[in-house]
């Protein structure tokens, strides 16, 4: 497996993959790799000749007073897993790598940025945009692969690709869980054994939320007003947010009727944690 740190190396590693007519998967990411990334990496592994990961803390993505300082990294360890299931590259530069000692270029996608995770983190889904943009031209890659965990950046990334005409497929994978529900995430790691075990609460609430929607509920109230009742349970959550939203446009539905994404952000102590659940 090549580890390349500049983007001058991986360019030319593609360029000669290219002419040797191979199909190129990349699989972005911000590091600390668990079973959920793993299982992107395996998915790219079977339907390309080649497989990119990028290992990319990238911090234009967090607010002012988020967690880039603290946010775990292993790069020994993803290098084992990524090299254990058969990735080809991993790519892991430094911010001044991507980005210089002055940038000014950022892309966005209006309307569906704005709701669920942007109400509260405005500037995450540019660094987003702007982060996968930069490895979409890097890479030049077939497909691209995403977890459903981050349901909202999935659809904004896949809304990017069509809008910007890149020859790009959007492949979302489903979301990896623990033995008792809980999506796995680089932030668990956060959590104390207390909030651990508290943090099953938001799989519990979606659960229930779900059996409603394919048992014909049809009122949107109904369903987010069940999933909070019961997140307001566990005396160590803080709601974010509860929505139910039409899984294009990522706007507020009143009436379920055709794809629903129905998405929470919860505070678990003084972590942040995120699901969803999709329904067609």
């Amino acid at each position: 497996m090549i580890v390349a740190e500049k983007i001058s190396e991986v360019k030319a590693q593609v360029r000669e993959w290219k002419k040797a007519g191979y199909s190129i998967g990349l699989v972005p990411t911000m590091g600390y790799l668990h079973e959920g990334h793993a299982s992107l990496i395996k998915r790219a592994r079977q339907e390309n000749d080649k497989v990119i990961v990028s290992d990319f803390v990238n911090p234009i993505q967090f607010g002012p007073n988020e967690d880039l300082a603290t946010y775990p990294r292993d790069f020994d360890a993803d290098c084992k897993l990524c090299e254990s299931i058969g990735a080809d590259l991993i790519f892991h530069p430094e911010p001044v790598e991507m980005y210089g000692d002055a940038f000014f270029s950022y892309v966005g996608v209006n309307t569906l940025s704005e709701g669920l995770c942007g109400k509260s983190r405005p500037i995450h889904f540019n660094g987003v945009c702007t982060v996968v943009t930069k490895l979409f031209n890097i890479a030049e890659a077939d497909r691209a692969y995403f977890g459903q965990k981050d349901a909202q950046q999935l659809a904004i990334v896949r809304r990017m690709a069509k809008d910007l005409n890149y020859n790009i497929e959007i492949v979302g994978c489903p979301i990896i869980r623990e033995e008792d529900g809980l999506a796995k995430s680089s932030r668990n790691t956060y959590l104390n054994a207390e909030e651990r075990k508290a943090a099953v609460i938001l799989h519990k609430a979606l659960t229930k939320g779900e059996e409603m929607v394919k048992a014909g509920e049809k009122d949107a109230k109904k369903v987010v007003a069940a999933i909070t009742e019961i997140i307001e349970s566990e005396p160590l959550s803080k709601i974010d947010y509860v929505e139910l939203v039409d899984y294009e446009k990522l706007q507020p539905v009143e009436t379920i009727d055709g794809p629903i994404l129905t998405a929470v952000a919860v505070y678990i102590g003084k972590t942040r944690l995120i699901d969803n659940f999709i329904a067609e």
